[in-house]
């Protein structure tokens, strides 16, 4: 007889509470509170209760003065309410990389390069005392939840020489980051011993909003406020619209997202299953609809296909800042008696954000302003893979079916710097590994195997991605970008070893080390426990002239390339 079967209670979304110690007296305090107070609870469907979301996807957290709330530049999944007491953000200047735990950006120099390489063999994985020190305006403590809270040490210093401004008692801020995936714009730290705040994590934000339409208003306004208008002026196709114009259509603006926040875990396991297929993932667009508005990507990637036999076949995939649906809409607009629907699936990928501009705003306002060499070409009848193929299947030709469907089912498309190696040029020599070991002090940030399609390898070292869910969660800011559009990078002297990045890193491209002193010994804490650091590539951010990797091989077999645009690996593929 076969075994009998293990059952299992099916996975709730509240089987782990944000905060299991949250009770009735904390859940009745915040129903009494704004915006709580004023919400109706009839208005939330029985399976989402208002007291249960608050329940389970809150929790409040108590800082002193001068404790960093949030740092700028780091991606977070929550937002925040001011319950009592007072916050401040900092406006201009930012604060020095140093007073937000990361590492001041900058090159070796001449001595630090030579003596690195006269003073040879180091132990794997060494550090002086000196190199994992903080920086002294830097403090840190464990609070009583076991949490690490960095503070600044001489918050006058920094009145003086920030612009800042206060946020008291009834102030929401970091729903933008959190709801769209983008970094932090603001570095936010307490301003009194008291304040207390209100961490709402995305999910029971999302249903906050969805059923409560002040607080959804209140948000949405926000948004336009601060990020939306610039960010459509940045847009070309907005490029010729006046002020007045602009503000129309921020106005219509409808904003959507798409897929699971933390996506990471998701893919490994569908990775592991080998169902990582375009029916799987939630669909933004399916061919054959009405197109009733363009679609403008905030954050997040998404997969363009066409339907194939019994499934859907990769065409291209877009990413933050590029859109979707302007070719049939400017069609239907220029042509009025042939109007065709959507010609193919938009699929989100991930996490995607979305913002969609309506059909009758882009015929009224949008498209009457550009110029005719702007418009796209006109949908024809006649358009297939082997006569004139559509923007939407270029890139499927370039590039080849089978290394499109790779990339895309691997999510490779997330990397800025994605080491891509190919096998009929390499030979083997380890070149790249030693020159990596070289550059890191004997320690290889990398290793050259990975996930390959023909003679295409994309090796396990850190891509630098442009959704960089490693950062997500990190209690110190070990982990961060150099600069807003630069390289993911881990400070050593900041890292807790606490494994929030390696865990959510989907491409497996970060270990976990045991440090050692300079003379080889391991490095223990007071219960003579090893200390343990997260490493990986930094892309030789400290060295010039680029990465080590790529510059050793002596075949032009590895490259790092930004697999956002595809073309760079159809020109490197074709040398």
């Amino acid at each position: 007889m076969p075994p009998a079967a293990t059952i299992l209670e099916r996975p709730q979304r509240w089987d782990a509470a944000f905060d299991p110690a949250m009770g009735d007296d904390a859940v009745d305090r915040l129903l009494a509170t704004e915006p709580f107070s004023g919400m109706k609870a009839e208005a939330f469907p029985k399976r989402t209760p208002l007291r249960e979301i608050l329940r389970n996807d809150t929790r409040i957290l108590r800082f002193r003065k001068g404790e960093i709330i949030v740092r700028q530049g780091d991606y977070g999944t929550s937002a925040f309410l001011i319950l009592r007491g007072a916050t401040r953000v900092v406006l201009k200047p930012d604060l020095a990389p140093a007073l937000l735990g990361r590492q001041a950006p900058g090159k070796k120099g001449v001595f630090r390069t030579l003596s690195q390489f006269l003073n040879g063999w180091r132990p794997p994985e060494s550090y002086s005392r000196a190199r994992l020190k903080q920086d002294a305006a830097l403090g840190a403590r464990v609070d009583e939840a076991l949490e690490t809270r960095v503070f600044l040490q001489d918050i006058p210093r920094v009145l003086d020489q920030h612009r800042t401004e206060q946020m008291i008692a009834g102030d929401f801020f970091g729903e933008i980051a959190a709801l769209s995936r983008m970094p932090r714009t603001s570095t936010i730290f307490a301003d009194s011993d008291d304040a207390e705040l209100l961490e709402i994590r995305w999910q029971g934000l999302r249903d906050l909003m969805k059923y409560d339409d002040a607080l959804r208003r209140h948000i949405n306004r926000i948004y336009r406020e601060r990020a939306l208008a610039s960010y459509l002026r940045a847009t070309p196709i907005f490029r010729y619209l006046d002020k007045d114009q602009l503000a129309r259509v921020a106005e219509a603006v409808e904003f959507a997202t798409f897929g699971d926040y933390d996506w990471s875990g998701e893919y490994k396991r569908l990775a592991q299953a080998g169902s990582v297929r375009p029916e799987k993932e939630p669909a933004i667009v399916t061919e054959g609809d009405y197109p009733n508005g363009i679609v403008l990507l905030r954050a997040g990637f998404a997969r363009v296909s066409q339907k194939t036999g019994g499934g859907e076949r990769t065409l291209n995939y877009i990413g933050a800042g590029q859109m979707f649906g302007l070719r049939e809409i400017a069609h239907n607009w220029q042509t009025k008696t042939a109007p065709v629907n959507f010609q193919f699936s938009l699929r989100a990928i991930g996490y995607t954000h979305l913002l969609i501009v309506p059909t009758r705003v882009m015929e009224e306002i949008v498209l009457p302003s550009l110029p005719p060499d702007d418009l796209p070409s006109p949908v024809t009848a006649t358009e297939t893979e082997t006569d004139t193929p559509p923007p939407e299947m270029v890139m499927r030709q370039k590039v080849g079916a089978e290394i499109l469907e790779f990339l895309t089912e691997n999510r490779f498309f997330n990397g800025t710097a994605t080491m891509v190696i190919d096998l009929d040029r390499c030979t083997r020599c380890d070149d790249c590994v030693r020159a990596c070991a070289a550059t890191h002090d004997n320690n290889p940030r990398f290793l050259r195997h990975g996930p390959s399609a023909g003679r295409l390898m994309i090796a396990n070292a850190c891509m630098h991605c442009a959704d960089p869910v490693c950062m997500i969660g990190c209690p110190t800011g070990a982990i961060h970008r150099e600069s807003f559009a630069g390289q993911v990078v881990i400070n050593p002297a900041t890292c807790i070893g606490c494994k929030s990045c390696f865990n959510n890193c989907p491409y497996d491209a970060i270990r976990m080390v045991d440090v050692r002193d300079q003379a080889g010994e391991f490095m223990v804490d007071q219960e003579m426990k090893p200390i343990t650091k997260a490493t990986k590539c930094d892309l030789c951010v400290e060295n010039h002239g680029g990465p080590a990797c790529q510059r050793a091989c002596p075949h032009g077999a590895l490259t790092r390339l930004n697999l956002n645009n595809l073309d760079s690996l159809t020109r490197w593929l074709q040398k």
